[in-house]
């Protein structure tokens, strides 16, 4: 999946390409992602009925619409083409073999070409609001023990669901962990399961617990989600306590003390192409003690 986001292209007259300022560009790129939301909208006879908001890298744009009975979800994702044969691109739908999580499920699907590939996803509305507006929790939040104990048993489903679709394997892993502690860890992966793959707070949903965004479910090594999650949670040191304690069993393994080492590489891996740079210390400090 691409971590750049191109523009559409601007043209003069003759076809040839102009210069564009890339501020100017992002607001064209932003105004034309409004646009393909409409497009889908009115290809399946939908209002748009609420705030549009815009994902990672502005490569997907969603919102509430309403259908003439109920309210639905509809997001549309944008790629190059070259991007659109990954497990990625179909997660969504595929996670669908899920019935009995707190999840949504899709609907239908509609995919176009102008440019890019644009991909519709017409979706169940999940109740309630996302725990944070972004992936890393930077806030106090106070949730249920029933919440807790409902993340804890949808993970262990995700877990226990086999799969032939791949969220890391072993080149991923090594070439993180080796990117950032070169040698001194044995990249190793032994023990392998299913996981959601973006557990992070943007994409669980409070106080009626669900989780979103299956674009990346697949096979990873085991303890992934946790720890992930926990990772994502180091602003708010209470909060990753209780994400610590709700998957202590995991976390504290040889297997989870290898996930944390992985994700944390990842992470920082993001933090070096400029997401969430606060949490660098607190990561870097969280790997001294591993």
């Amino acid at each position: 999946m691409s971590e750049q986001r191109d523009h559409p292209p601007v043209l003069d007259r003759d076809g040839g390409m102009l210069s564009v300022d890339l501020n100017e560009a992002d607001t064209r790129f932003r105004q034309w992602m409004h646009d393909n939301l409409s497009h889908a909208a009115d290809h399946f006879g939908l209002i748009v009925a609420g705030r549009a908001r815009l994902g990672w890298f502005d490569r997907s744009i969603s919102a509430p619409v309403q259908a003439a009975d109920r309210q639905l979800w509809l997001r549309v994702v944008s790629e190059d083409a070259q991007w659109t044969g990954g497990d990625f691109w179909t997660g969504n739908l595929e996670a669908n073999v899920f019935t009995t999580l707190p999840k949504p499920q899709v609907l239908a699907i509609y995919e176009w070409e102008e440019w890019r590939q644009q991909r519709v996803e017409l979706m169940t509305l999940a109740p309630g609001s996302a725990c944070s507006p972004t992936d890393a929790l930077r806030h106090a939040i106070d949730l249920p023990d029933q919440w807790w104990s409902q993340l804890r048993g949808t993970i262990e489903v995700v877990a226990a669901t086999p799969t032939e679709r791949v969220n890391a394997d072993q080149a991923l892993v090594t070439g993180r962990i080796q990117q950032y502690f070169g040698n001194s860890v044995n990249p190793v992966v032994r023990q392998w399961e299913t996981v959601h793959g973006d557990l992070h707070w943007a994409n669980l949903m409070g106080p009626d617990f669900g989780l979103l965004d299956w674009e990346l479910w697949g096979r990873a090594p085991v303890g992934t989600d946790a720890a992930t999650l926990y990772c994502y949670s180091l602003l708010v040191p209470d909060t990753a306590e209780r994400v610590r304690d709700t998957f202590a069993d995991v976390l504290d393994t040889d297997a989870g003390q290898l996930a944390l080492l992985y994700v944390a590489a990842r992470l920082l891996h993001r933090v070096d192409k400029g997401d969430h740079p606060d949490l660098a210390a607190p990561l870097r400090k969280l790997i001294e003690t591993l």
